[in-house]
């Protein structure tokens, strides 16, 4: 990759754990609200003063903005903190990225469109959020678009990863498992992409060096449900003895609506032949061996 020096915001998140690996030949800044060690900036990306002068001193070739309110439920009983994040945050470090001549990477969510669809979303489909989670996350990207000319937007999936500290649903229901749960119930009635958070820098990684500036979706192919997700989960673990029981949403309301649809293709990767993600069930399985039981067993 020809973008040297990266700074990144969120770098102490899922996604944000693997950037020492993934980007490793680079010179890395990392930043976030709080320090994940003597490596770690912190840095606010909703302090607009802080931001600017942060990407004025360090001077990236390359932003990749990691950082967001993502506790979707969070996010619709305080859409004030939401908006101030995932919009306001978002375009402080475009307008930063703007008077620095940076490329932006900003990664957002499926979590755009309203779900109402039976296949997966495209590039070319009209997003419509239903939940103010989505509605920042969309106002992000339209913030990004109309400030930058370069500039990637890459929307991911249901993220899977963080080995020890995964407290995702991978995580949860893995370690339920593992702790000796026979009866575990698991959603049936909502769709998804789940997208491994290695296999999401890896493909960024590549995707910048193209010069496609754009919006993409770059998650592990394939349609599933959390139910789907569980049990593919229990083969993986070798416990076949535990059963999955099948249950709609209404068995675990939440304040924010989850839309039904949420799954995404690689379109326009597909197009331009630089499709290099896996399908999830491979994904999956490779995570869960090598990252997630050697800190559970």
């Amino acid at each position: 990759m020809k973008n040297n020096r990266i700074l990144v915001t969120g770098a102490a998140g899922m996604v944000g754990s693997y950037v020492r690996d993934v980007f490793s030949d680079h010179q890395l800044y990392l930043t976030d609200l709080v320090e994940m060690d003597k490596d770690c900036i912190s840095l606010d990306v909703c302090n607009p003063v802080a931001i600017i002068d942060t990407v004025k001193k360090i001077k990236p070739d390359l932003v990749l903005h990691l950082a967001a309110a993502t506790d979707v439920d969070r996010c619709q009983l305080e859409p004030d903190w939401a908006h101030t994040v995932n919009s306001i945050g978002t375009q402080n470090i475009a307008l930063a990225c703007q008077a620095t001549n940076a490329l932006l990477v900003y990664v957002s969510t499926g979590n755009v469109f309203p779900g109402d669809k039976k296949i997966e979303y495209t590039e070319f489909d009209e997003p419509g959020p239903i939940n103010v989670y989505g509605e920042s996350k969309l106002a992000g990207e339209q913030i990004v678009k109309s400030l930058l000319n370069r500039y990637y937007i890459v929307r991911a999936g249901w993220m899977i990863g963080g080995g020890e500290k995964d407290k995702k649903f991978v995580g949860k229901i893995a370690r339920m498992i593992i702790e000796g749960n026979s009866s575990l119930k698991a959603v049936n009635d909502k769709y998804g992409s789940p997208t491994y958070a290695r296999d999401l820098l890896n493909g960024i990684s590549k995707l910048v060096d193209t010069g496609y500036y754009g919006l993409y979706h770059m998650v592990n192919p394939g349609i599933a449900s959390r139910y789907q997700i569980s049990e593919a989960l229990s083969d993986v673990l070798e416990y076949p003895d535990v059963e999955i029981e099948s249950v709609s949403s209404e068995h675990f309301p939440t304040p924010a609506p989850r839309i039904r649809m949420e799954a995404l293709r690689n379109y326009k990767l597909e197009l331009l032949g630089y499709d290099w993600m896996r399908p999830w069930e491979d994904a999956l399985k490779d995570y869960v061996v090598s990252e997630l039981l050697p800190v559970l067993l």
